[in-house]
C-alpha cells in the first residue's frame, strides 16, 4: 500500500476544498448509489458551510497517492444549543464543571473511504485532530441509524451518552490526556 499522508487544513483551506470534500462525502456515505444523492450533497455542504464558519474549526485529511481517503473536523463550542440540550442532563457533575471553561470540542464529521474502512485512517486522523484539544471536553452526535460511525466511536472506546431527539445520539471521548 502507498504512504498515507495527513494534512491539517485552515479554515480557508478547507473553504477551499468544499466542492472535493462534499464529493468525498457523497462516495463515502453510499448516497450516489441511490436514488437521493443530490440532496444528500446539499445538506452535507450547509452542514459543512455553518461548520467551517465556528470557533477553532479544525479539519484533518488523509491522502494515499493523491487521492482523498479520509476527512475528520469539529469545533470549538459553548454550552448552549441543540447539543447542550441533549448531553447536559446525562453529563456527570465532573464533565459539567469543565464545559464552564468553555473547552468543548464538538466532533462534526468522519468520513473515510470504503476501500480505506478497516483501516487506520480514522485513527489517525482522530489523533492529529485532537491534539490540539487534549484537555477539551469532546462530544460527538451522530444519527441512531449511523452503524458505521457508532462502529467508528466504540472503537476508540467512546463511550454513548444515549439517544436524544429529533433522533440523535450523544457520544462522549473517555477522559485522558491523549486523543
Amino acid at each position: 500500500m502507498a504512504e498515507m499522508f495527513l494534512r491539517r487544513l485552515s479554515r480557508w483551506q478547507a473553504e477551499g476544498q468544499r466542492e472535493a470534500v462534499a464529493d468525498f462525502y457523497t462516495e463515502t456515505s453510499g448516497a450516489e448509489t441511490g436514488g437521493g444523492a443530490g440532496g444528500v450533497r446539499a445538506d452535507f455542504l450547509r452542514r459543512f458551510e455553518h461548520d467551517v464558519q465556528q470557533t477553532d474549526f479544525d479539519m484533518v485529511v488523509a491522502h494515499v497517492a493523491g487521492n482523498l481517503v479520509g476527512c475528520l473536523y469539529g469545533y470549538r463550542t459553548e454550552r448552549g444549543g441543540e447539543w447542550w440540550e441533549a448531553f447536559r442532563h446525562v453529563l456527570s457533575p465532573a464533565v459539567v464543571e469543565q464545559t464552564t471553561s468553555g473547552r468543548v470540542f464538538l466532533l462534526s464529521e468522519v468520513m473515510v473511504a470504503p476501500a480505506e474502512r478497516g483501516s487506520d485512517v480514522a485513527y489517525r486522523l482522530r489523533t492529529l485532530l485532537l491534539t490540539r484539544h487534549t484537555s477539551d471536553v469532546v462530544v460527538a452526535v451522530i444519527r441512531p441509524d449511523d452503524d458505521r460511525g457508532r462502529e467508528v466511536l466504540q472503537s476508540w472506546d467512546w463511550t454513548k451518552l444515549g439517544e436524544f431527539a429529533p433522533r440523535k445520539e450523544g457520544w462522549l471521548r473517555p477522559p485522558s490526556p491523549l486523543p
